[in-house]
C-alpha cells in the first residue's frame, strides 16, 4: 500500500492568498464583515475574497501556485479532485438578477462541474471528478485521494476545494436561522450562528516523499442521515467519523496533537462536536476553530481547513481562536498561539444530512 504525500498547497481567502491567510489565523486577524443589504431586515457578517480578481482568475491564480511550486512540469498524468458546494451558481445567478429570467442562464456553467471543466481546459488533467456533499465536499475528496494513491491507482492527485459565495447561499442559511450578524464565536455560550464565506483551497497530492512533505495519515466517514440540517444528538455520526479516521491512521485518541474544529459557531453544530470530541480525546488536545478567520467556506473549508493543519504540524504552533473567554463546552480551546512539538493533526468537517468526514495529518517517518 503506498503512503500519501502532500507536497504543494495554496489558499485564496477572505484574508487574501497563501501566506496571508495562514499568517492571518495564527495572528488573530479576520477582515470578515457584517452587511445590512444583502438580506431585508437583516445584518449578516460573511467573507468574501479581498481582490478585484474574479473568482475564476482566483481559482487559475491558486492551481498555478501549486504546480509551480511543485515538481510537475503539468498537469497531464495528475487526477482532479474537486469539492465544491455550489459549483457555478454565483455565475447563473448573476444572469437572472441583471435580466430577471432563468432563459438565458448557461446550465453548463451553472452546476457543479463547471469548477473541474474550467481547470481542465486551462490545465488538461488526466481526468477529472467532482464531488457535492455540502462542507464536507473537498474532505471528501481527500480522502477518496487517499484510498487511490494507496491502491495505486495514480501517483499524482489535485485536490480543489473552491466556493464563490452568491445570495442563494447567504438566503438559503439565513432562512435557517443560523447565520450570525457579527463574527462568529465557535464554542462559545453567546454565539449566534455562522458566517458564510468564500474560499478556494489547493492541495497535490502524490505517493513520493518530499523535504517538506506532510502524510495523510487517516481519513474517516460516517453519514447518520439523521435530518436534512441537524446534527445527530447523541453525536454518534460525528464521533464514528473522528475514531474512523483514528482507526485508518492506526492511532489513538491521545496521540492527536491538535483538532481543527468544524466549529461553524451554531448551537446545534458545536453542541454536537463538543460532545463527541470530549467522547474520545482528552484534555491534552489542543482545539481551535479558524472559522472566524477564514467564514464558513463550505465545500471548500475541508481544503482550506487540511492546509491549516499541515502547516501546523510543520510550525508546531497551535492556531489560536479569536474569541474563547465564554467557552461552555469542556475543551481545550487555545486563545493565543501556543509552541508545542506536534506529530499529528486532525480536521473535522460535518455537513448537511449527517454526512462526516475526519482526517489525520502527520510528520513523516524516516523509513
Amino acid at each position: 500500500m503506498n503512503k500519501t504525500y502532500i507536497n504543494a498547497v495554496s489558499i485564496r481567502s477572505a484574508l487574501g492568498n497563501t501566506v496571508e491567510t495562514i499568517d492571518g489565523i495564527f495572528e488573530k486577524n479576520t477582515l470578515l464583515k457584517s452587511h445590512s443589504s444583502l438580506v431585508p431586515e437583516k445584518t449578516v457578517c460573511i467573507g468574501k475574497f479581498n481582490s478585484d480578481k474574479n473568482f475564476e482568475e482566483l481559482l487559475l491564480e491558486s492551481v498555478n501556485e501549486v504546480l509551480e511550486s511543485s515538481e510537475l512540469k503539468d498537469f497531464s498524468n495528475t487526477l482532479l479532485l474537486v469539492g465544491s458546494s455550489v459549483g457555478g451558481m454565483a455565475t447563473g445567478e448573476k444572469v437572472f438578477f441583471q435580466e430577471s429570467q432563468y432563459k438565458n442562464i448557461n446550465i453548463s456553467k451553472h452546476v457543479i462541474e463547471v469548477i473541474a471543466s474550467t481547470l481542465d481546459k486551462k490545465y488538461s488533467f488526466y481526468a477529472t471528478r467532482s464531488f457535492s456533499t455540502a462542507c464536507t465536499s473537498s474532505a471528501n475528496a481527500l480522502k477518496v485521494a487517499k484510498e487511490l494513491i494507496s491502491l495505486g491507482a495514480y501517483d499524482n492527485i489535485l485536490i480543489v476545494g473552491a466556493d464563490e459565495i452568491c445570495l442563494t447561499t447567504i438566503f438559503g442559511f439565513s432562512s435557517l436561522g443560523i447565520l450570525s450578524d457579527e463574527l462568529c464565536t465557535p464554542f462559545q455560550k453567546d454565539r449566534k450562528g455562522m458566517n458564510v464565506a468564500e474560499g478556494i483551497g489547493v492541495l497535490l497530492v502524490q505517493n513520493k516523499k518530499y523535504e517538506n512533505s506532510i502524510e495523510l495519515l487517516g481519513a474517516g466517514t460516517s453519514s447518520d442521515a439523521y435530518h436534512i440540517a441537524n446534527p445527530d444528538p447523541t453525536a454518534q455520526g460525528a464521533t464514528t467519523a473522528m475514531q474512523n479516521a483514528l482507526d485508518d491512521a492506526s492511532l489513538n485518541g491521545v496521540d492527536i496533537n491538535y483538532i481543527n474544529a468544524h466549529g461553524t459557531g451554531t448551537q446545534a453544530n458545536d453542541a454536537i462536536e463538543a460532545k463527541a470530541i470530549n467522547s474520545i480525546f482528552s484534555n491534552s488536545t489542543y482545539i481551535s476553530s479558524t472559522k472566524a478567520n477564514t467564514g464558513h467556506t463550505l465545500g471548500a473549508s475541508g481544503a482550506i481547513e487540511a492546509i491549516i493543519c499541515i502547516e501546523v504540524i510543520k510550525r508546531g504552533l497551535i492556531p489560536p481562536q479569536i474569541k474563547c473567554d465564554l467557552n461552555e463546552a469542556d475543551l481545550s480551546i487555545v486563545g493565543s498561539a501556543k509552541k508545542i512539538d506536534i506529530k499529528f493533526a486532525m480536521s473535522n468537517s460535518f455537513a448537511f444530512g449527517g454526512n462526516n468526514t475526519s482526517l489525520v495529518f502527520g510528520v513523516c517517518d524516516e523509513n
